[in-house]
């Protein structure tokens, strides 16, 4: 692909980023006090013959139990390359396809991933909580943009300022680890994504959803491996 051409193809991206972020609510539009369901999504990749492949999982837990109530996927080709702020257009489509599969729909979907800290404010989180029109929480490993102190005691949280913005929080959830980020995907404040994180916060760095997705998505994607050897 030529520059132009490449240059071109990235602005068409950028634009729809920005449509799904005049579209994002920041506000909780679900009673938090009445929550009775959490999901989590997380993805897995593989190469299978000369194509990559994605498996999205998505797991649906009682709250605040965290009980497994259902469990669902989807294995795709992957359509997009890899492009730092473009992951939702890589990853987005598994998960939709994986959450339309379940019976029981989550009060929130939690998406290992950022939610409206990200540069065009349209992180995976809030492109799939846009999407899919529920409340969404992104909870990711590695800050992309925004600065903050970092907290340093378990249980603490600190605000994520981007553009004159608090799009976020670091969260030290485990001693010994470096802090996760939360971020509002859709139809959450801020100030919620991190209170409802912390309470779903065990022995674990992640919170109980995303990190039974990444289990699951881990499984099938070991289990689909195995059956075409």
């Amino acid at each position: 692909m030529k520059n132009t051409e490449r240059g071109d193809a990235l602005h068409r991206y950028y634009r729809i980023q920005s449509e799904i972020a005049s579209k994002a609510v920041l506000k909780d539009c679900t009673d938090m006090n009445r929550i009775s369901l959490v999901a989590g999504a997380d993805q897995a990749f593989f190469r299978e013959e000369d194509s990559e492949k994605i498996v999205s999982a998505v797991v649906v837990m009682k709250y605040p139990s965290f009980d497994v109530v259902e469990h669902a996927f989807s294995i795709m080709h992957v359509e997009f390359p890899y492009i730092p702020g473009l992951l939702a257009f890589r990853e987005a489509p598994a998960i939709i396809s994986a959450f339309n599969r379940l019976k029981w729909k989550p009060d929130v979907l939690f998406v290992d991933g950022c939610g409206i800290n990200h540069p065009r404010f349209a992180g995976l989180a809030t492109h799939v909580g846009v999407v899919l029109n529920i409340p969404t929480v992104g909870v990711a490993k590695n800050l992309l943009c925004g600065k903050g102190e970092v907290p340093e005691r378990v249980g603490e949280a600190s605000e994520i300022v981007f553009k004159g913005t608090v799009v976020g929080y670091f969260l030290k959830s485990k001693k010994n680890c470096r802090p996760i980020i939360v971020a509002p995907g859709n139809k959450i404040s801020v100030k919620t994504s991190v209170e409802l994180t912390r309470r779903c916060i065990r022995r674990h760095k992640l919170p109980e959803p995303t990190r039974m997705a990444h289990v699951f998505a881990n499984k099938i994607k070991k289990q689909h491996i195995a059956t075409k050897k």
